[in-house]
């Protein structure tokens, strides 16, 4: 297993270790183990997420304020440029995002620590997206950056419009929204 930072401390790009052959690949998509000795964390995953979109479909940015979870996402099936965004008051990142492309065919696995919030713009026909979380589905407590914020100047690699749902097209402004101390 391969751990790479990014640009925000403590989000980390994650890629197993694939058995390729002529047949195709094989590999663990997570193993307790492996991954507190490659991270150096030790978390427990309450619930396994998936969502299935078409292209141009953006979710996010969410997260929840209360019973924050920490996120491990990766692509099933097709590509998504997923963003993280830094909510915790007091980090010197705070406000700060950074991005990666997950693709169904590289394999790699992008962890979101609680304290950020999440979301991905769909890029390829269509994308599975299976994650698995560490605190309990909370709707109460769930919140939303709206996506366009001019503050955060998150540069996404749209063609047109993005298909988003109300919650997400009324989300918040990052100046007033609920963030972490």
């Amino acid at each position: 297993m391969k751990v790479e930072k990014t640009d925000l401390p403590g989000v980390l790009l994650i890629e197993p270790q694939a058995f390729t052959d002529q047949r195709g690949s094989f590999m663990e998509t997570y193993n307790v183990r492996k991954f507190k000795e490659a991270t150096g964390l030790d978390v427990s995953f309450v619930q396994d997420n998936q969502s299935f979109s078409v292209r141009n479909v953006l979710r996010g940015l969410h997260y929840q304020i209360r019973q924050p979870q920490g996120k491990l996402v990766q692509v099933v099936v097709g590509d998504i440029y997923d963003v993280v965004v830094d909510l915790r008051r007091r980090s010197p990142t705070f406000g700060k995002w950074t991005a990666v492309t997950l693709t169904g065919g590289r394999h790699c696995a992008l962890w979101v620590p609680a304290g950020f919030a999440h979301g991905f713009l769909v890029q390829s026909e269509h994308a599975i997206v299976q994650y698995k979380v560490t605190d309990w589905y909370a709707p109460q407590h769930e919140r939303t950056i709206v996506w366009s914020d001019a503050d955060l100047g998150i540069k996404w690699p749209l063609q047109s419009d993005p298909i988003v749902n109300e919650k997400d097209a009324r989300g918040t402004p990052f100046k007033s929204a609920e963030v972490f101390d």
